[in-house]
């Protein structure tokens, strides 16, 4: 779950306030977003995040009155290839089924399995989130409930039944390290003895994406405005002290001056880290890329002229650097939308970032 999804949720259960949550757990065909997507629902009418908008989000959010009338989670299936996808000119021609689930003002414990999952979220230490979203009809009071598995094999919460839990346990570890939301579908017989269905949703904590902007110059300002808007968490290094200020940059999770190369020795790069080389000068982006080449990022993109590219790449491969990985570097960095201010070239950058990590192959051939 997003992380601002999150803390509206915990927030809104200290004042005591009944929410429904929807979420996409299955999809087929072409829809407007994938499993995993989530909104709030309020009482009032009030919504929070999106699954996809239009007429089949407002469909769901009609649906969510009613589990709030009769205070019990639902699935509901959308149809975009009824009248719905008609009504708004869509050709998505696909389905969506999404869990409604509502959850009371009241429900201390599902409220302390979703704060326990957030904090290890926010330590990004892989929590894993299991949710009933069908079981028997004699059991249909656990529809929804939760729990969390957390580090160190410890847990929050429970099922509310024990051969759920159980299965739960069992099926963790393998979606543990997941990257997206899984759904397991146990029928009576061979897995199950007391119950005769079983459906649990898997959502795996993935670590919140980090951005590491390696120098703080003027494509940097709108970088760091544009990628906090995304939910990324960004770093910002420069070796000069006004370029690295805090005040420069107010919505950066850090900003620090130290020199790139004594910096990058001791930092470590993950798999989630996507790296963004706009420093001052030639020299200064050549020894970045030295340094990061050859880390676990998600992503590595360079500024630069296609001579000045070539040249350092030139100087890499002679390094021993091989020309595959080399060829891996996005550079010139970010999408040709023909930007040319500061704000244009960001937004070029991020809508690079945002599409590797959706899964879009780029061509970087640069040599």
């Amino acid at each position: 779950m997003e992380p601002e999804l999150m803390r509206k949720l915990l927030s809104l259960g200290e004042t005591g306030e009944d929410v429904v949550l929807a979420t996409v757990i299955r999809t087929a065909g072409s829809t407007p977003r994938n499993p995993g997507a989530k909104m709030l629902v309020l009482k009032d009418g009030r919504v929070y995040g999106t699954i996809g908008g239009g007429l089949g989000e407002a469909v769901v959010i009609s649906e969510a009155s009613s589990v709030f009338n009769n205070k019990s989670s639902k699935k509901y299936r959308v149809s975009m290839t009824s009248d719905i996808a008609a009504g708004e000119g869509m050709v998505c021609g696909g389905e969506m089924e999404v869990f409604i689930d509502f959850i009371s003002g009241g429900d201390r414990e599902t409220r302390q399995v979703f704060a326990a999952y957030s904090e290890a979220q926010g330590k990004n230490e892989n929590p894993l989130l299991v949710t009933i979203t069908d079981i028997d009809d004699d059991k249909k009071e656990i529809l929804g409930r939760k729990m969390v598995f957390l580090p160190a094999n410890s847990e929050a919460g429970d099922l509310g039944c024990a051969e759920a839990t159980e299965q739960a346990r069992l099926l963790a570890g393998r979606f543990q390290t997941a990257r997206k939301p899984e759904l397991v579908t146990l029928a009576g017989g061979s897995r199950l003895n007391t119950v005769e269905k079983l459906e649990l949703l898997f959502e795996p904590g993935v670590p919140t994406p980090q951005i590491l902007i390696l120098g703080g110059g003027h494509i940097t300002v709108p970088l760091v405005k544009i990628s906090s808007v995304l939910g990324y968490r960004t770093i910002v290094v420069d070796d000069r002290p006004s370029f690295a200020d805090t005040a420069r940059f107010p919505e950066a999770g850090r900003v620090i001056c130290a020199g790139f190369k004594g910096f990058l020795k001791n930092f470590k790069v993950a798999p989630e880290t996507y790296i963004i080389i706009v420093t001052r000068g030639h020299m200064h982006d050549l020894g970045c890329l030295r340094e990061v080449i050859n880390q676990p990022a998600a992503y590595i993109g360079m500024i630069g002229s296609r001579r000045k590219i070539k040249m350092i790449m030139t100087q890499l491969e002679k390094e021993g650097i091989s020309r595959e990985r080399l060829n891996e570097v996005h550079s010139p960095i970010g999408l040709d939308i023909g930007a040319e201010t500061p704000e244009e070239i960001a937004l070029s950058i991020l809508a690079e970032i945002v599409g590797v990590r959706r899964g879009r192959k780029y061509n970087n051939d640069k040599l």
